[in-house]
């Protein structure tokens, strides 16, 4: 007596393109970087880079830079001077300061003066923003937060696409740029906004 014959199934080929496509996603989603992933990833490449023996001008023909929104318009700064990208949560006020100190806030145990540049750089006021995110920038000698809308995330620009300050960004402004993009994106210059005495914080409260 012969053994039964098996009978054969067609294939779902569409069941296998599912499965395929899911294992896909899944593999996908294993790991998003945050912003501050990102920023870590730069800034290893940055130490990388200065380590290895390389043309000046090929060192200084690209910048990495973090972009934000703040009133309605398009910042970016350079990561190498970002510390970190925080929540703004409890802010407490500085009496006798220029109206651009916002005050400071305990970042993990470190006080941080907070500044809104849209007032220091005499911005006009362009309705209601959320000014939930504090940038965090430090320098050897320095270290404040300034305020922004919202982080639209880290890229690296070309420092041939920087273009010379539009005409109309004019007076305080001006001094601290590097140059707009074709995308109209300001480049902030952060080693100024760094050094600058004016961002130095000295209460004063007279008797």
């Amino acid at each position: 007596m012969s053994a039964p014959q098996k009978q054969d199934k067609p294939i779902d080929w569409r069941e296998i393109e599912r499965r395929l496509e899911a294992s896909r996603i899944a593999i996908e989603r294993i790991w998003v970087p945050t912003v501050e992933d990102t920023l870590r990833i730069l800034k290893a490449r940055a130490q990388t880079l200065s380590r290895e023996s390389m043309p000046a001008e090929a060192a200084d023909a690209a910048i990495d830079v973090i972009e934000f929104l703040l009133a309605h318009e398009r910042y970016a700064i350079g990561s190498a001077y970002v510390r970190e990208v925080y929540p703004l949560e409890e802010l407490a006020s500085l009496p006798c300061t220029p109206a651009f100190v916002l005050g400071i806030i305990n970042l993990r145990g470190e006080i941080l003066p907070v500044f809104d540049i849209r007032k220091f750089f005499d911005l006009p006021a362009k309705g209601l923003t959320d000014l939930n995110k504090v940038i965090v920038l430090e320098s050897k000698d320095r270290v404040f937060g300034i305020l922004a809308d919202a982080i639209s995330g880290v890229c690296t620009i070309q420092r041939a696409d920087i273009q010379p300050s539009l005409p109309t960004l004019t007076g305080i402004r001006s001094d601290y740029l590097l140059g707009v993009t074709a995308e109209r994106v300001v480049i902030l210059d952060a080693e100024k906004l760094l050094n600058d005495e004016k961002l130095i914080v000295q209460e004063q409260v007279t008797g």
